[in-house]
């Protein structure tokens, strides 16, 4: 009896604390609280693991080995010894393309684990095992098997080496899509439940871009077998921001003075020269001028591209835009559209991550290397014949109309469209998720220059809609000023969301501010050559929950979190 009424106390606190951040407090109490994970120990050896795992349906163990501690760090920080197991599921040969295909996996079981799993979902086009370590979020500060987790990655069934050839076939559009994580999942959860003797009490799934967009499909397609979403820079629209891309790419080349250069249509001095006249009208509308738009829905007001940055009288010289590039650049930042003028992608915000040194990259080189294989071979139906394919014409000559028509489209062959297979269904209906206590954490750049932040906030200005108003009791969204896609940019990008969303999940500890610090020099993670001089090396910021906003309380040094509060 003591044991019942100390657990429903903890409950009724629970549900206080989370009363307090808002929303539909009878909805709130009536969130089951999932518990915690508890531990154990690799039974048997490593070596041994593989002919106990010969069993395993359609799956064939390539490799088992044991990894000695400090063999990988993070953040300068080793992590502990671990088993490593390489295999591959559903071995073929495609009927369509005649091409070999499997899905490739690792795992990585801690010898002394947590109880926890994790699926790291790959960015990109995957099409590689990448180390399954399982990130945190941002620049490197921690991961999953630093923290005692089984941690799985996959190359979600096709080689790297293809490139977007393998769209040709249908099967491995629909793993890429989403049916190799329907299929590695129970694969893993055995493979921890004969390496442990028990399975994983809580699993989790995170990742971020393309990794990102993975875990937003698992939200809607995977609520049951996931305890935690942990999402960065979700590309959940990947089709159409691909598409959107390519039509950016398309202005740029209308006002580039050099053809075969996109970059010189938007150069970096003249990029700087945006960035600072944001800077001007919007950084100090948080409270101080420190180098951070962190009110970024006052900014939209604030900001004009076309009345704040001097239009050139003569000739450009990187302190003004001409008229031209004034028209060309805008559309991009307002969003994508059709032909009609009708909108299929999101807004981008203006923020001083405009200069940053990822942007020739993705505006200028992506369209024209990646988002073209994506939008004629991977995700359109019919594909574009591959032995042809010239990704720079095909972007620049690009009907976009007929790209939306194709991603949209199916046929005998390809019987479920790239919208389909790509994008999470009801994206906005996570009740599944929410009725059985499973979290969600979401974080984005503002700087992104590939998956729009505003497509990420309409996604959850949804969420919330559908949930009378507040999502918070099972949803976050944390925008992350400055920060580029997924990491860089002149922002506080190294962060750490897994521990929080862990306590969430386990521990009913509903999260708030996320401390994010700056890698300036020295970082054990890695510097960040793009934070400001000006700034202090490890310089810290809250990173606050949607819609609330990291703001100056006034007094102490500007440089550390503890001075601005989430309003």
């Amino acid at each position: 009896m003591k044991r019942t009424s100390l657990g429903a106390l903890a409950m009724a606190v629970a549900a206080l604390s989370l009363q307090g951040c808002g929303g539909d407090d009878d909805d709130e109490e009536r969130l089951p609280q999932l518990s915690a994970a508890t531990g154990a120990s690799l039974s048997g050896t490593c070596a041994s693991l593989a002919s106990r795992l010969a069993t395993l349906a359609d799956t064939t163990i390539t490799a088992t080995s044991e990894v000695a501690a400090g063999t990988l760090s993070v953040a300068g920080t080793p992590v502990a010894a671990h088993c490593l197991v390489t295999g591959r599921m559903f071995e073929r040969t495609s009927s369509v393309d005649g091409q070999s295909y499997a899905i490739g996996f690792e795992m990585r079981l801690p010898l002394a684990w947590n109880g926890r799993f994790f699926y790291q979902a790959n960015g990109g086009i995957d099409g590689n095992v990448v180390t399954a370590t399982g990130g945190g979020g941002g620049g490197p500060l921690t991961n999953a098997l630093q923290q005692g987790f089984a941690v799985i990655s996959s190359d979600a069934g096709h080689s790297g080496a293809m490139g977007p050839a393998f769209g040709i076939d249908p099967q491995a559009r629909l793993d890429y899509g989403y049916q190799a994580v329907g299929k590695l999942t129970p694969m893993a959860k055995s493979v921890i439940q004969t390496a442990y003797g028990k399975g994983p009490d809580r699993s989790y799934i995170g990742g971020c871009s393309n990794g990102g967009r993975h875990t937003m499909v698992a939200m809607a397609r995977y609520a049951d077998q996931y305890d935690g979403f942990l999402a960065g820079a979700p590309g959940f629209n990947l089709p159409k921001a691909a598409i959107a891309n390519i039509f950016g790419a398309q202005r740029y080349a209308s006002v580039a003075t050099d053809p075969a250069d996109l970059s010189t249509a938007f150069t970096a001095t003249e990029r700087t020269t945006v960035a600072n006249a944001v800077l001007a009208k919007c950084d100090a509308l948080d409270g101080t001028t420190d180098g951070l738009v962190q009110d970024v829905e006052a900014c939209r007001t604030a900001f004009s591209l076309a009345a704040d940055v001097p239009t050139c009288t003569g000739a450009r010289d990187g302190s003004c835009l001409s008229a031209e590039q004034k028209t060309a650049i805008a559309p991009i930042f307002s969003g994508a559209t059709t032909s009609t003028g009708t909108s299929f992608y999101a807004s981008f915000p203006y923020d001083a991550g405009i200069a940053s040194n990822g942007i020739p990259f993705w505006e200028f080189l992506a369209p024209l290397l990646l988002d073209s294989g994506g939008v004629g071979i991977i995700w359109k139906v019919p594909p574009e014949p591959v032995a042809s394919f010239n990704g720079p014409d095909f972007a620049l000559g690009l009907d976009i109309d007929q790209a939306l028509a194709g991603v949209n489209a199916t046929d005998a062959t390809y019987t479920e469209s790239a919208m389909s297979f790509m994008t999470p269904p009801n994206p906005t209906d996570l009740s599944a998720l929410k009725r059985r206590g499973a979290k969600v954490m979401v974080y984005h750049g503002v700087s992104d220059p590939i998956f729009s932040v505003d497509d990420t906030k309409a996604w959850y200005d949804g969420l919330r809609s559908a949930n009378g108003g507040d999502a918070g009791n099972f949803a976050r969204f944390y925008r992350v000023p400055g920060m580029a896609h997924c990491s860089g940019g002149p922002a506080t990008d190294q962060f750490d969301m897994l521990t929080p969303l862990v306590a969430w999940v386990e521990q009913g500890q509903v999260p708030q501010g996320v401390t994010a610090s700056a890698r300036g020099a020295g970082n054990a993670g890695g510097v960040n050559a793009e934070v400001p001089s000006a700034w202090a090396a490890d310089r810290t910021r809250p990173l606050c929950p949607y819609p609330q906003v990291a703001r100056y309380k006034g007094s102490g040094s500007i440089e550390l979190a503890e001075n601005f509060g989430c309003q």
